[in-house]
């Protein structure tokens, strides 16, 4: 059975005279981030997916900070919560335990020089959203004492920020014109995910979830199958692929 990651502490309350901005509350886990960011070797696969993370949950701070939110308790604690459980995965690895069955294939091949970027980018997007992200929302419900419709505002705020990730993401790791041909076997594999349908299916995984917590050996096996279904489209948009001889280096490679 699956062990799910422990919720990260939610952040505080703001104080009743600061209604418009918001401490940082996501600063621990942007120091976190720039951290791993300067530990890891720039083509490992965590590394990849870490760059394109960070830049998001910069953005996210930013936001919180500036009154980009209406709730920004609620919205900070499920960013919190969310970015937690991915940081929860890179620790389990560096402490040898094992993690989510959706973080797996990644670890495995983050260093396979058949995989390119892109791939390592969006397969750690799709583990963060179609796993994390639904459990971040339950986590969030509990910590908060609401139902989930309290956060869909806050969830689809941070969808959207997500989007805009996915958009960096191909921009800067898409190969040149000349590459990314129809012949070209990635142009298959990006076509069969998409970031709408998984963050809309995260949704409503979380609903559901939320709905079982008075049937916690039930939720747990529903957890798992959500944690092995993820995990296997991970490793589907990890299939290694051959590298183009004339195949041109990007920014975020280096």
């Amino acid at each position: 059975m699956t062990q799910t990651a422990r919720p990260e502490t939610a952040p505080p309350a703001p104080h009743p005279g600061h209604t418009h901005r918001f401490a940082a509350p996501l600063e621990p886990v942007v120091r976190r981030m720039r951290a791993l960011r300067a530990d890891l070797p720039a083509r490992d696969g965590i590394a990849v997916f870490n760059r394109v993370y960070l830049t998001v949950t910069e953005e996210i701070s930013r936001l919180l900070g500036h009154g980009g939110f209406a709730d920004p308790r609620s919205a900070a604690t499920l960013d919190v919560l969310f970015a937690g459980r991915y940081l929860a995965a890179v620790e389990a690895i560096r402490s040898g335990r094992r993690p989510p069955d959706c973080w797996r294939p990644l670890f495995q091949y983050r260093r396979h020089p058949g995989v390119r970027p892109l791939q390592f980018a969006l397969a750690g997007i799709n583990a963060h959203i179609g796993h994390d992200l639904t459990l971040a929302v339950v986590d969030s419900c509990r910590v908060l004492d609401c139902e989930p419709a309290a956060l869909e505002r806050d969830f689809d705020r941070v969808g959207d920020t997500l989007a805009l990730l996915e958009e960096r993401v191909r921009e800067e790791l898409m190969p040149g014109p000349d590459l990314f041909e129809v012949a070209d076997p990635l142009t298959h594999l990006l076509a069969s995910w998409s970031l709408d349908r998984a963050r809309d299916a995260s949704w409503s995984a979380a609903k559901v979830l939320w709905q079982l917590r008075e049937l916690p050996s039930l939720a747990q096996e529903f957890t798992d199958r959500l944690d092995a279904g993820v995990g296997l489209v991970t490793r589907c948009l990890l299939t290694p692929l051959p590298v183009p001889a004339a195949r041109r280096r990007h920014p975020m490679e280096d």
